[in-house]
């Protein structure tokens, strides 16, 4: 049988009509449970296919069959073919773990060699090195996901990444911007993985994408140059890695609980990015700047900054910095740059 087959009502009563008169006749049947003649012929080939309908002597008329040799016809051969799986993957194992500890020394003399920082220029190379940094992760993996939602494709990829490490009781912490909680794709993904016991966040500005696992090895992306994905710098010296630690933590106590369901925290974020883009408004940054700082798209941040500045009563850049600095729209303690932000004031 190709797919799993169930018994529905019709089939059900047409299977005790025909064990009551000792044949399956479909007139009869129909007539008797007034249903239609169709039914009632799905309903025979869904009972012949599960063996309880068989043919006379004759082979002119179906007969009901016991059940319960049905049910052995049907599950034996299954029974048959999971044994033969379990004993295959026993042989699997068997030979495989003979050459583990082989290759687990080899890899521990090769990653001593390993110099602390390693730059790949091959995105492939990079995912590569994730990969087996993933599958070698024991205790937690913490990261940094700059600029606003991702793609669907790419957080169903790593959906099943994640829920394959919390499956191994590996912590995981996610750390987006604020604009993406605007994204449809990235709040379904955040609801499914902290339903598995992940913990994700969001802060007004992240300088740039990053991963580390145990606490031991950190991969930092190359400035994207073009359209294709950059490489990486792999990092393993201690000092390094721990500072890179101390960084991720000092943002993840700062920024806002990813909770998709709470309309009083969407609120609060919303208030946030406002200031955000007050506080750099009033430094000057150019709109281009703030909203690659931001995580949003530039015809975006436009929008909030069109909406301030008819709030205020400017009618350019340049006044709409005096007036906010003037009316003191932004509290003392937000005056200073985001620890960890990473960025000039003066980039364009």
């Amino acid at each position: 049988m190709g797919e799993q087959l169930l018994l529905d009502g019709v089939a059900v009563d047409a299977y005790a009509w025909a064990l009551r008169v000792g044949v399956f006749d479909d007139k009869e049947i129909a007539a008797g449970l007034e249903v239609d003649a169709e039914l009632v012929a799905q309903a025979r080939e869904t009972l012949q296919e599960l063996r309880l309908l068989g043919p006379t002597g004759s082979g002119t008329t179906m007969v009901p069959l016991n059940p319960d040799v049905a049910e052995a016809e049907l599950v034996t051969p299954l029974e048959v073919s999971i044994a033969q799986r379990r004993q295959r993957i026993a042989g699997i194992h068997r030979q495989l773990r003979v050459l583990a500890e082989v290759y687990r020394s080899h890899e521990r003399a090769a990653t001593d060699d390993l110099p602390p920082i390693r730059v790949l220029d091959d995105f492939e190379e990079v995912r590569r090195e994730i990969d087996l940094a993933r599958r070698r992760c024991t205790e937690e993996r913490i990261s940094l996901q700059p600029g606003g939602g991702r793609s669907a494709e790419m957080l169903e990829q790593d959906l099943m990444q994640t829920l394959e490490m919390r499956r191994r009781g590996i912590r995981i912490r996610t750390l987006y911007q604020h604009t993406a909680r605007s994204s449809l794709a990235t709040r379904t993904y955040v609801r499914q993985i902290c339903q598995e016991g992940a913990e994700v966040r969001t802060a007004e500005e992240l300088a740039e994408r990053l991963i580390i696992y145990d606490r031991k090895l950190a991969f930092i992306p190359k400035e994207r140059t073009g359209k294709e994905p950059p490489g990486a710098a792999i990092v393993s010296d201690p000092t390094l890695v721990a500072y890179l630690c101390r960084s991720f933590e000092s943002v993840w106590q700062g920024s806002q609980p990813f909770d998709v369901g709470r309309t009083i925290e969407y609120q609060q974020v919303a208030e946030d990015l406002r200031m955000s883009i007050l506080r750099l408004m009033a430094m000057g940054v150019k709109d281009e700047v703030i909203a690659r700082r931001l995580g949003m798209a530039t015809r975006t941040c436009r929008r909030h900054i069109s909406a301030i500045m008819e709030e205020i009563g400017a009618t350019s850049r340049f006044q709409a910095g005096l007036l906010i600095g003037r009316q003191g729209l932004i509290p003392d303690d937000q005056a200073d740059l985001p620890a960890f932000a990473g960025i000039d004031v003066s980039e364009s």
